[in-house]
């Protein structure tokens, strides 16, 4: 079976590719010659995902799947949520983002936050969406150089450091991600 997995982002696609079994052929976008940003206009994250695996299985014919994730902080009534990547500006720079969030959150005792991704998939004619959810808090000040995004001010519950503090193998088997890819691990091998 071979699958495009629908992203530019080039994290995303090594955290993927280090749980996607051995007779799942992993495409990426440039396999498929696609180099064009996909359409994310929705204001869910279901949404996004959804719309990006639409957008290839139209216009490129394979099956797929995409992924939207969100950071989403209690004390922000969900916010960054589903502009995450653009929280800062239309620039998409995690540092920025990082710190209008620690700004934000300055005087702010309630840290709690979730990382949701929603992983849509579209195979034959069938679509259906994988949730993955990790809790957790915002820490004060940013910790680790691994991982991307919003890792170095996330630290899971019942963690003691970050994701930007963690090897890429414990950040899959508790993060988001890692929990959605694995719900589409299942249904695949179903």
């Amino acid at each position: 079976m071979q699958l495009v997995f629908a992203t530019n982002n080039l994290n995303k696609l090594k955290e993927v590719q280090a749980l996607i079994p051995h007779n799942i052929k992993l495409l990426s976008l440039k396999d498929i010659g696609c180099f064009e940003d996909i359409p994310e206009t929705q204001n869910t994250i279901e949404g996004n995902a959804i719309q990006k695996a639409e957008y290839i299985k139209k216009n490129y014919g394979y099956d797929c799947f995409a992924d939207d994730t969100g950071l989403e902080v209690d004390a922000l009534n969900g916010a960054p949520g589903v502009y995450s990547a653009r929280y800062a500006g239309t620039q998409r720079n995690a540092e920025d983002n990082m710190n209008l969030l620690l700004k934000k959150l300055n005087t702010i005792e309630n840290r709690k936050a979730q990382f949701k991704t929603v992983i849509a998939l579209k195979l034959n004619k069938k679509q259906l969406t994988f949730t993955g959810i990790c809790e957790g808090e915002i820490t004060e000040e940013k910790h680790g150089k691994e991982g991307f995004g919003y890792d170095p001010i996330f630290k899971p519950k019942d963690h003691k450091i970050t994701f930007a503090e963690m090897d890429l193998k414990l950040k899959n088997s508790i993060g988001h991600r890692g929990k959605a890819i694995f719900q589409l691990i299942e249904f695949l091998n179903s």
